[in-house]
């Protein structure tokens, strides 16, 4: 990974083309289902995963359960959609990736420039609590291996290589894994925080990625 600095251009998008926008109905689809995964998030924090039910769940958002089933397997699974946002938001961007800036600086530039999600204080409890419950644990790493493919695919383009190959396998496992473990240190750090900034999210993104792009020294 080089470690110029990037330049104004990273800002645009080079190959990729536009993505189609979202009809009416997937929005409210996905309004709905954000609005679920806060409520769900809220009764987990406020009064624990064990005793909050789908029921209340639904009740919170004003729908049925039925519809709450409907849109999530699990009352766990309520809370992918705040789990994938930020991931999806990073995949987003580096479809804009120039060829000629660095990963690392690519990433790091489009977080100070407020290109990336802010640190979304449900999801920052969210992510707090993935330790001690095995279920919502399960979903954040469902949520980062679904993420995998598509972060092999844009290092594959963005290098020339395939994506069969181990290499390219290897680094996109790398990167998915170094801002895992940048988004549970940053949740982790600042628990006790409502000063948290961009700045501090971007500085937990660098040193992750810095020490994913040392490969490994030992």
């Amino acid at each position: 990974m080089r470690n110029e600095a990037p330049a104004e251009r990273a800002t645009t998008a080079t190959t990729t083309e536009a993505s189609p926008r979202p009809s009416l109905g997937e929005r409210r689809r996905d309004a709905l289902r954000l609005e679920i995964a806060r409520e769900a998030v809220r009764l987990f924090v406020s009064q624990g995963v064990t005793s909050t039910t789908g029921d209340q769940i639904a009740e919170a958002v004003g729908v049925s359960t039925r519809t709450l089933w409907r849109h999530f397997p699990t009352k766990e699974g309520c809370v992918r959609p705040l789990l994938t946002a930020g991931l999806d938001a990073a995949t987003d961007q580096l479809r804009h990736w120039p060829p000629d800036t660095g990963l690392l600086d690519f990433l790091i530039h489009s977080c100070r420039h407020g290109r990336l999600p802010s640190a979304d204080p449900a999801v920052l409890d969210l992510i707090r609590m993935t330790p001690t419950e095995p279920a919502l644990r399960a979903v954040w790493l469902q949520a980062h291996d679904d993420a995998l493919p598509v972060l092999t695919e844009l290092l594959a383009r963005h290098s020339g290589r395939s994506a069969d190959d181990l290499r390219v396998k290897v680094h996109a496992a790398t990167v998915n894994g170094a801002l895992r473990a940048a988004a549970e240190d940053f949740a982790v750090r600042f628990a006790d925080s409502a000063q948290a900034s961009e700045e501090d999210l971007a500085a937990c993104m660098h040193a992750a990625l810095q020490a994913a792009s040392e490969g490994v020294p030992y």
